[in-house]
């Protein structure tokens, strides 16, 4: 038997930049990190050496890679074709919360194929592969930015190029200020799902517009203020840079946001948030905010949403058990 883990991710700002239809333009840029929430991939050898079985929200057993109904297994099955397995997915957080789930599912899924083949890839490989899995075969429109979190794992500036090239920079602070920043940010789930690849492909339309464009603009500065706040321990101003970066985003698609994430993000300002953002591409999931620690009590009673507890975490994907070998 063999296990992997991979983290999901907390986007801080920049998220659409990510997007083809912008950085190949002007290039973009997100500031992110992976989170101690993981996504397991568990490959074990089956009895019937001519099966694969599949464990997911879902089971299947089939004899042929092309008879499988998950788009994500069917795809990299294809690329990596391997019988006589039981594979099955296990996440700490269910999907369509604004984690990046499903590409942490991808990377998780490569890594673990190609440990179970005894065959070491690279992160920067792993995550291109999910890129490539996601974006160019199964043609959803997202970004890039989920997988190269969730492979290398961090705090990340995260850069996208126009020739399609991508730098993951670690973005390195001091014990007090990563202690404190863990400290003050808090997550609540909503209790809204999303369909991400809806709200994406309108927000892909919608680059054509120059209001827009100038959004997404505006959010890389943003992002890169964001880094550089971060590594001069300015925390109360990157509150307010993430307050600032939320109203903009908010404007990029029609559904990123509605009346009662609004109503939601206006109460938890009034009960000592500096600033916040909705995770993800936006409808629903986990709202994220800057709080100082001892107004948190307050602001949980006020938003009455259950809160998950989480820190940030450093490993990437990663390979956490390798048994014995029985075929």
């Amino acid at each position: 038997m063999l296990i992997t883990k991979t983290p999901f991710r907390i986007s801080f700002c920049g998220g659409g930049s990510d997007l083809p239809a912008f950085y190949r333009q002007e290039g973009g840029c997100v500031l992110s990190t992976s989170i101690n929430k993981y996504m397991y991939i568990s490959i074990h050898p089956y009895f019937e050496d001519d099966r694969i079985s599949l464990k997911y929200s879902e089971n299947e057993n089939v004899t042929d890679i092309d008879a499988i109904r998950h788009s994500i297994f069917h795809k990299v099955l294809n690329q990596l074709p391997t019988y006589g397995v039981e594979i099955v997915s296990t996440a700490d957080v269910p999907s369509g919360t604004g984690l990046g789930s499903s590409s942490s599912f991808t990377v998780g899924l490569l890594h673990s194929l190609y440990s179970y083949h005894g065959k070491f890839v690279s992160k920067a490989r792993l995550a291109e592969e999910a890129c490539a899995v996601e974006i160019e075969k199964l043609h959803s429109p997202i970004g890039k930015q989920d997988q190269y979190a969730a492979a290398f794992g961090g705090l990340n500036f995260i850069e996208f190029h126009m020739d399609d090239t991508v730098s993951v920079n670690p973005v390195i602070l001091d014990s007090s200020t990563s202690q404190c920043l863990q400290d003050n940010l808090v997550l609540f789930y909503t209790g809204l799902t999303h369909d991400a690849n809806k709200i994406l492909a309108e927000q892909n339309a919608n680059m054509e517009h120059r209001d827009k464009r100038q959004n997404l603009r505006k959010m890389c500065l943003i992002a890169r203020q964001m880094k550089e706040v971060l590594q001069t321990g300015d925390l109360s101003s990157f509150g307010r840079l993430l307050d600032e970066s939320w109203k903009l985003k908010r404007c990029l698609a029609t559904n990123i946001t509605v009346s009662e994430i609004d109503n939601l993000y206006d109460v938890a300002l009034r009960n000592g948030a500096e600033g916040g953002k909705l995770l993800g591409a936006g409808g629903g999931g986990f709202l994220l905010f800057y709080c100082v620690k001892d107004k948190q009590p307050g602001l949980a009673s006020a938003l009455g949403l259950k809160e998950m507890p989480f820190r940030f975490e450093r490993d990437g994907t990663s390979v956490i058990y390798i048994g014995d070998k029985y075929w």
